[in-house]
């Protein structure tokens, strides 16, 4: 009888299985076995001790449940770093104004972050489409490298004493279009490997990326801004810049058959039954317009711009406003501002279960933008009272304003852009992605500039803002929360070639 090498390597890999299922059920009887035969098999327990409990653990998870929790800390750690790089700024602001700043130095400042947002805003459009067509390991990863570079940029501005305001806007414009390589790889990545049973919680607890990245964030360019606000920009920048290199060599988009084609840990896997084989027929990447006609992406497109203006106010201009209100230095301040973020993780998690026990993530979304608006109100009136008035309304502000804002672009996102209707076409995740917070990021370029602006008149101005704004997101969200998790056929959506 003769076998091709496959065979031999299948019955050779079946063997070494029962051998080790033999191994492991005498380690387990051994206690017994011992107990009957103690006078003539003494050595033998000596040399088959009993399996630690650690490594029974250990060996309880397949391989793809390893590269499950690998790929989910890797891509945290990863977009982390991106917010990590982005925080910064809103810190050392709150140092100004300086010898050389003009009297309408808050408006300047808003157009600096206006720059930043409004090319990440657009560049994010394009970025989602680029990334359905290159891989993403690698696209993710020239990303962070030059995000990388222009954070470092900012920072060498005060060592070598520039002060040129279109010098920072060129590099905040470069930066923005870079950083939108970001998103839609890492949550195109993380919708691959997990599927839509508890995508809620699942992206709710790594969602709280976003926070921890503003939180360290914060923490780095408040360490520095006292002394030295160059490091404050040079230190992220190398730490994002750092985090590409780790993301090209470790980073798993996919479950690929160079990863499935090898031998698995106590499974016999038949080779010819897992090599993959790219079939003429595989789906083309899905059109910007076809993205657009999903049931549910222009809705929840417009709920985040207006979700995503009001977090990204409190991400720009929360420690300036704590210096003026509460009477903070610039390093108190930011340390601080750090509980928005914190409260932000906590509500991302608990927007994610309730969305999972519901089956409804628009209805989720719709009652804590209810409840924002009046929390806003309040924590503008509490602030005046004192520091522990502070402290508890950022941490229930940040929790309701974050919540819908985690939701809509992570579990909300990977659900319509894996929409059963698309018949499978996992390439359409990356655009509905992009174009979900692309448009969110239209809202986060706006609110800071409007911030800037009505700030002159007084701080109130910009929270009556801010409560406009989620009342807006609460009426588009209303008009959408019937449908949302219905069947819905798409007969009419074609995927055509961009």
């Amino acid at each position: 009888m003769f076998t091709t090498d496959d065979q031999q390597t299948q019955i050779c890999s079946c063997k070494t299985l029962q051998i080790s299922i033999g191994l492991f059920d005498y380690g387990k009887n051994h206690k017994h076995h011992t107990h009957t035969h103690t006078h003539t098999h003494t050595h033998t327990h000596i040399s088959m001790a009993p399996v630690p409990p650690g490594i029974r653990f250990l060996t309880s998870f397949n391989r793809d449940q390893w590269y499950r929790a690998f790929t989910f800390g890797l891509t945290f750690l990863l977009y982390t770093s991106f917010h990590l790089s982005r925080k910064p700024i809103s810190i050392v602001k709150v140092t100004q104004p300086l010898e050389w700043v003009p009297n309408n130095y808050k408006q300047l400042l808003g157009a600096m972050d206006y720059s930043f947002l409004c090319a990440y805003a657009i560049g994010m459009y394009l970025s989602g489409i680029i990334g359905e067509r290159l891989p993403i390991r690698l696209y993710l990863t020239v990303g962070m490298l030059t995000s990388g570079l222009f954070t470092c940029l900012f920072g060498l501005g005060y060592i070598y004493d520039i002060h040129s305001l279109g010098f920072y806007i060129f590099v905040q414009v470069a930066n923005g279009l870079v950083q939108t390589t970001g998103w839609p790889s890492v949550v195109t990545c993380i919708g691959n490997w997990f599927g839509k049973g508890r995508r809620g919680l699942i992206m709710g607890l790594w969602n709280s990326h976003t926070s921890v990245g503003n939180i360290l964030g914060s923490l780095i360019a408040g360490y520095y801004v006292s002394s030295n606000w160059g490091l404050s920009f040079i230190v992220p920048g190398v730490i994002i810049a750092a985090m590409g290199v780790i993301c090209f060599l470790f980073l798993i988009d996919w479950d690929t058959e160079l990863l499935l084609g090898q031998e698995s840990i106590g499974v016999c896997v038949p080779v010819q039954q897992v090599v993959v084989v790219k079939s003429e027929a595989e789906p083309s990447a899905i059109s910007f317009m076809g993205a657009l006609r999903i049931p549910g992406v222009v809705e929840f497109s417009l709920c985040l711009l207006f979700a995503k203006l009001v977090s990204y106010t409190f991400l720009f201009w929360l420690p300036l406003y704590i210096t003026k209100t509460a009477h903070l230095d610039a390093k108190k301040a930011g340390d601080l501002s750090t509980l928005f973020d914190v409260g932000g993780i906590v509500g991302g998690i608990l927007a994610g279960v309730l969305s999972d026990k519901l089956g409804k993530r628009a209805t989720t979304c719709a009652v804590m933008l209810l409840l924002a608006a009046p929390t806003l109100y309040g924590f503008s009136m509490m602030s005046q009272f004192g520091l522990g008035p502070t402290i508890g309304m950022l941490l229930v502000c940040g929790g309701l304003v974050n919540g819908p804002y985690a939701l809509i672009t992570t579990a909300v996102s990977a659900d319509l852009g894996t929409h059963k209707s698309l018949k499978g076409n996992a390439r359409a995740l990356s655009t509905v992605t992009a174009i979900i917070d692309g448009t969110g990021s239209v809202g986060a370029a706006v609110g800071p500039l409007l911030a800037g602006l009505l700030s002159a008149r007084g701080w109130d101005q910009v929270f009556y803002m801010l409560m406009t704004a989620d009342f807006l997101a609460l009426l588009v969200t209303t008009q959408y929360s019937g449908h949302f998790g219905r069947s819905v056929s798409l007969k009419s959506v074609y995927i055509q070639h961009f």
